[in-house]
């Protein structure tokens, strides 16, 4: 079991000063965060491509770069990529540079994104938004491929028989595919064999994903992929404290406000106290509370989804530092011996 980190650099104003920390203060502040998930004994940290005011990662593998003198041992993974919008060449040549400098620690997180602010700024049309995902996971899982790439699509140039430089020292690169829980989603990662990775947030019971799991389980072994080997992770927002009062005090002004900033943009509902207290119940998608409190949620967890790695995002929003690096600090310490214990546990029964 697998646990770790992910971020999408938020820089929203503090909810108590209003004070908006500039992109490269909170870039810095992310690399710090990567050390000390390292020297807590996290096994991965995963950064978040957007391309908006209110986040600062729109070049995750670069940021991710400049934690690796300082790390020795935690993945660096995507959280995700937004392939549609990007160019897989490009995406291949930074993570395997990533790859290489790191000493075979960087994996690729991929998806189709839910921030669709990347598609103007790189020329491409919403309406293409299937086909784009669909033909560049295509080339990228070629590029993994040792040799020359041959390749022809719809919605980029072709590679006519070319190398792609540098190769990295996994072989292959890791993939991962990213899905907000779509049943296609956990077919088509199945089917290709590829490590698969659901996003359970909201109003939504993380029990639920059951199903997604059994899907993308189902797909792969009627591909013929060995299942016992292939990687599933959830990621969910979640803080963890000294006492659950803590957690959930801490964590609630920045998620309320964040939540609604959301809501406004896609014209959902406002999102209450209410709402809140029941997403950070036993079955709600929330991890907030002290270590106990997070650690039985994780291993309920994997004992009911089947999950192999689990994330925890945070912040979310924008949260002080001290505040952010305490909850990776007591993750780290605190929540992951008690996971590992209890699946331990598990398997002895």
């Amino acid at each position: 079991m697998e646990l770790g980190i992910s971020t999408f650099v938020e820089t929203t104003p503090d909810v108590n000063t209003g004070v908006t920390l500039s992109h490269a203060e909170r870039l810095r502040e992310v690399v710090e965060e990567i050390v000390l998930a390292d020297q807590v004994g996290l096994d991965v940290y995963g950064v978040g491509e957007h391309h908006r005011p209110d986040f600062a990662a729109s070049s995750p593998a670069v940021l991710m770069a400049a934690a690796v003198p300082l790390t020795t041992r935690i993945r660096l993974t995507s959280a995700v990529m937004i392939l549609s919008s990007a160019d897989p060449v490009r995406v291949f040549q930074d993570f395997a540079t990533l790859d290489g400098i790191s000493g075979g620690r960087a994996e690729i997180m991929v998806g189709r994104g839910s921030f669709v602010e990347s598609f103007p700024l790189f020329g491409y049309d919403l309406k293409d938004y299937e086909e784009l995902f669909d033909e560049k996971l295509d080339l990228l899982l070629k590029l993994r491929e040792p040799g020359k790439v041959s390749w022809s699509g719809k919605h980029r140039p072709a590679i006519p028989n070319l190398e792609i430089y540098p190769r990295p020292e996994q072989n292959p690169l890791p993939v991962w595919i990213a899905s907000a829980g779509t049943p296609e989603s956990a077919v088509r990662a199945g089917t290709l064999g590829l490590p698969f990775a659901l996003a359970i947030i909201g109003n939504v019971n993380p029990s639920d994903y059951a199903m997604h799991v059994r899907l993308y389980k189902e797909a792969a072994a009627k591909a013929g992929h060995d299942v016992s080997k292939l990687p599933i992770a959830t990621h969910s927002h979640g803080y963890v404290a000294e006492t659950d009062e803590l957690a959930v005090e801490g964590f609630f002004p920045s998620t309320h406000a964040r939540t609604n900033v959301r809501a406004v943009e896609k014209g959902l509902p406002s999102y209450h106290r209410a709402d809140y207290d029941a997403a950070r119940s036993f079955d709600g998608a929330l991890y907030v509370g002290d270590p106990d409190t997070v650690a039985r949620k994780i291993i309920h967890l994997h004992e009911h989804v089947g999950i192999t790695r689990f994330l925890l995002h945070v912040p979310h929003g924008s949260m002080p530092h001290a505040q952010v690096m305490q909850a990776i600090r007591l993750f780290g310490t605190e929540v992951a011996p008690r996971v590992r214990e209890g699946i331990k546990r598990l398997k002895q029964a």
